[in-house]
């Protein structure tokens, strides 16, 4: 079976649950010894406050291009038999999943470590957005990965293994996203890591 035919990307309209067990089916094989999962939920606080829900959006063509493309870097790095990864747009209440990883391989190994990645390279790459909705207010939430992906673009000018000439201003590509290269922003977040 072709790479193309053991990947499976999906971005579910608001409304639709995540079925885990129809990913965990899609990459299950007899020649499988591992299959690893990740489900992310919404919890019910952050940093104190208390969580109603989630909203993602997300532009959906290109979202599903970067997730195609994560899961090819992943195959490049681990031997894997196949993936599943699926993403929730819309409102996504306390306990409920909002982005569910399958990947199965002949080892443990290489499930466990390519699940991992593809969480990572989601969060840092992919362009969904999400919104907290708390008990008195909300707020848009950037990912701590997308902020550290776009730090060390503009600092090396490495984005997913790959080397690009960066300087200010400069709009490079990364998973198929244009990333504008901003060093007053990069010095400000650099400053309020340390």
């Amino acid at each position: 079976m072709a790479e193309e035919e053991r990947t499976q990307v999906e971005i579910l309209e608001e409304n639709n649950l995540i079925d885990m067990t129809k990913y965990i089916t899609y990459v299950s094989a007899p020649q499988a010894g591992g299959i690893a999962t990740f489900a992310g939920t919404t919890r019910d606080t952050f940093e104190g406050k208390s969580v109603v829900e989630l909203r993602y959006e997300a532009y959906v063509p290109m979202a599903i291009r970067c997730m195609k493309s994560m899961c090819s870097s992943a195959r490049s790095s681990w031997n894997l038999h196949s993936i599943a990864v699926a993403h929730r747009l819309g409102s996504v209440p306390v306990g409920e999943t909002s982005v569910f990883i399958a990947v199965s391989s002949v080892h443990r190994a290489d499930a466990l470590d390519a699940c991992k990645f593809l969480i990572d390279e989601l969060k840092a790459t992919v362009p969904i957005w999400k919104k907290e909705v708390y008990a008195n207010g909300e707020v848009w939430k950037e990912n701590s990965e997308f902020a550290e992906r776009r730090l060390e673009l503009g600092k090396d000018g490495i984005c997913s293994g790959r080397k690009v000439e960066v300087k200010a201003g400069d709009r490079k590509t990364c998973c198929g996203s244009k990333v504008k290269v901003d060093e007053e922003a990069m010095a400000d977040q650099s400053t309020n890591r340390n």
